[in-house]
């Protein structure tokens, strides 16, 4: 089964309990997770004015195609009310699909790699937590590189379960 990325995050709402309900959703409906990161919080990149986000990355083993696996997402969301008004704007969740194997894929829907990824440190924090030696499939260096080479000056702060939201 393929191993995908996600970064979950969530700035509306009860964020933690979001997340671990995103987490709960994505595995009975793509597959297994492998990993979690740590929970991180960050001021809101590209709309600034609106509440911090709180972020998580997960490693899961996937049965579906990357399609489906972005269906997947898109149903986790809507699940926790997630409305899409502006573009960047305050979510009660968001999963993105960052890495997906080794593949490249570029359709209307859905591009993987994440073409933003190397340009957000609240991405990257988290999943180099979990996949700092993971290749990025067009860049050919590590999670970890990328984060060095990151020019994001907001601040990721790793945080605790028990973090008043």
């Amino acid at each position: 089964m393929p191993t995908a990325y996600l970064l979950l995050g969530s700035n509306l709402g009860d964020r933690f309990a979001l997340l671990q309900e995103a987490v709960r959703h994505l595995t009975a409906v793509a597959g297994p997770i492998e990993a979690l990161s740590h929970f991180y919080e960050t001021a809101a990149w590209g709309l600034e004015d609106q509440p911090a986000f709180l972020n998580q990355a997960v490693q899961l083993r996937t049965f579906l195609p990357p399609e489906q696996l972005l269906d997947a997402c898109l149903a986790t969301e809507q699940l926790a009310g997630r409305q899409r008004l502006v573009r960047w704007g305050a979510r009660t969740l968001d999963v993105d699909i960052l890495l997906y194997d080794n593949l490249i894929l570029d359709t209307p829907r859905l591009q993987v790699p994440h073409p933003r990824l190397p340009e957000r440190r609240f991405a990257l924090v988290p999943l180099t937590e979990i996949g700092a030696e993971v290749m990025h499939p067009t860049l050919r260096c590590t999670v970890a590189e990328l984060l060095t080479a990151c020019t994001d000056a907001l601040e990721v702060h790793q945080v605790t379960e028990d973090y008043p939201t």
